[in-house]
């Protein structure tokens, strides 16, 4: 599996978008300031919307889509499912 993650600094704040194979962790890693150099200048590192996919492409193809998208369409994407911009990663398994 392969996941597109957003990650946010607060709500409405600063936003980041990547792609994994493993969402916990890769947030370990932008957490312990070995992920991007982004993250951890901008303290983004609140999981607000994940997307699987089979196969890495499609979840790549899918990164550089949302990367292209305006700023208030990747805010409406997130509050469609996470309104409150909720910490999703203590979801994770």
């Amino acid at each position: 599996m392969y996941y597109v993650y957003i990650l946010a600094s607060r709500r409405h704040g600063t936003l980041y978008i990547g792609v994994t194979n493993s969402v916990q962790k890769r947030l370990e890693q932008h957490r312990n300031g070995k992920g991007s150099s982004f993250v951890k200048t901008y303290a983004v590192y609140r999981l607000v919307h994940v997307e699987s996919y089979e196969r890495a492409e499609e979840a790549i193809m899918r990164e550089k889509q949302l990367k292209k998208w305006k700023r208030n369409w990747k805010i409406e994407l997130i509050e469609r499912e996470n309104p409150e911009w909720r910490d999703l990663s203590d979801l994770l398994v």
